[in-house]
């Protein structure tokens, strides 16, 4: 988060930032407080402000850009930031609201014309025209989609981003194990998450703030899983390979603890959900690391497990977050 030093001996702190969640809470004591997510370009944080009054706070929502004054705490052994005061951004400030959305390191629309040209070049007839149909229906929104509202790829074009790292992943495997069914892989790896974007609540830049009455219902696994079945009736698609695609979004989760309708029962569906919880993985790795200096540990993670995470420093300043198009060319030589 990038903190503006106030007044260091009170370890005063100004913050530009956006809600990113925000829940109206009581104390044991019946005092209402806030329960906050503060979110900028850089990373998020857990919020308080426990000095709540119903008049001067009631406007403030999720997605709003606020300037924000208090001090940095520690709850748990993870950050926190006691607010102790809070108001909408206003002109005056001179601040890029855009500067405060964290981004996908690809631009949206190359990363989605990379997955077109791969499914472009499919040989099955029927996996190219379901899967281009799905894409096609989800249109713009697929552009500033993230993959989460809290966990990994919760950022601008985060869903893009996690689909195409998939998608490249499972080409690799491919080459290691051809007895996959490529075209499959790579078809379930496009479609698993398009649910998402029914399932959470998305703004114009591109932030989640909660799950919709259809997500937290049904989910993106189902749902995903009902369209494709919709589309293959529409579009005349064989009926197994249907159901084959839709198995995949159903047990992508790998196991029920975890969502998934039914455990991968083939080969490419196993895959999927192995590359699927490797990439995010791997980005919350990366992103823990990304916080800490050569040397030191993370703050405890709660989606790796609650572990800290080490900053080995090795990697020379590689990244996760590398230029995809960099190495696609590398690749093409």
């Amino acid at each position: 988060m990038k903190y503006i030093e106030v007044n260091k001996e009170k370890g005063l702190k100004d913050l530009f930032c956006l809600i990113k969640t925000l829940d109206k809470k009581s104390t044991r004591n019946g005092k209402p407080y806030l329960d906050m997510v503060l979110a900028d370009a850089t990373g998020e944080v857990p919020a308080k402000l426990w000095d709540y009054d119903e008049i001067r706070h009631a406007g403030l929502a999720p997605s709003m850009p606020v300037k924000v004054r208090g001090s940095e705490e520690e709850f748990k052994g993870a950050p926190q930031f006691r607010v102790s005061n809070i108001r909408p951004i206003v002109e005056s400030d001179d601040f890029d609201v855009s500067e405060l959305v964290a981004s996908s390191p690809e631009d949206s629309q190359w990363m989605l014309n990379e997955i077109y040209t791969v499914l472009e070049n499919f040989e099955d007839d029927d996996l190219k025209k379901i899967v281009k149909y799905l894409l096609q229906k989800r249109g713009e929104a697929l552009l500033n989609a993230p993959a989460a509202v809290n966990m990994h790829h919760a950022e601008r074009g985060g869903l893009l981003f996690h689909t195409l790292s998939m998608l490249r992943i499972a080409d690799r495997i491919c080459e290691v194990y051809p007895f996959l069914d490529r075209e499959l892989l790579l078809s379930g790896v496009i479609v698993h998450d398009l649910g998402k974007i029914d399932e959470m609540e998305i703004n114009d830049l591109g932030l989640a703030s909660k799950y919709t009455v259809q997500g937290e219902l049904v989910g993106h696994l189902v749902k995903g899983a009902i369209e494709i079945e919709i589309a293959a009736k529409e579009l005349g698609i064989d009926e197994e390979t249907a159901i084959l695609l839709e198995h995949m979004v159903i047990s992508h989760h790998g196991e029920p603890e975890f969502g998934a309708a039914k455990r991968p029962s083939f080969a490419e569906a196993e895959v999927l959900s192995v590359i699927d919880n490797l990439d995010a993985t791997l980005f919350e790795f990366n992103t823990a690391i990304n916080s800490v200096n050569t040397g030191d540990f993370s703050s405890r993670q709660w989606s790796l497990d609650n572990r800290k995470i080490y900053n080995h420093g090795r990697t020379f300043g590689a990244s996760l977050r590398a230029n995809l198009k960099e190495k696609e060319s590398e690749t093409e030589k």
